[in-house]
């Protein structure tokens, strides 16, 4: 059974930093995508990050160049490095996973989430 178990979320002051991690078990997949997803309340799910098994990151423009994925394969561990945190990235962080067949666009594993809280 494919399982993301999501963590180090929390609350922070805006400006501060957090590293979400992802440690991903069961997926065996040799293309893959996985990302981060997240969702506020009373708003849609939003495509944060996305990275694929060529290691080729993609961003929403809304956390570009504030926002750093990365994966360490030898741990299966996805993470997400948020830096200027803004109170609008507030939300329920996601991670996900699926294959890369060509694009990243089917995400069938999804994490528990894990919520951040950026206060001003």
């Amino acid at each position: 059974q494919v399982q993301l178990v999501e963590s180090g979320g929390g609350s922070v002051q805006a400006g501060g930093s957090l590293r979400l991690s992802c440690a991903v078990s069961g997926f065996s997949d040799s293309r893959y995508c996985m990302g981060w997803f997240r969702q506020a309340p009373g708003k849609e799910r939003e495509r944060v990050t996305v990275i694929d098994s060529n290691g080729i990151p993609s961003y929403a423009d809304s956390v570009l160049a504030r926002f750093i994925i990365s994966q360490d394969n030898a741990k299966n561990t996805l993470y997400l490095q948020m830096n200027s945190l803004k109170p609008e990235d507030t939300a329920m962080y996601y991670c996900a996973a699926g294959p890369f067949r060509p694009f990243c666009t089917d995400y069938n594993y999804w994490g528990q989430g894990t919520q951040v809280t950026v206060s001003s």
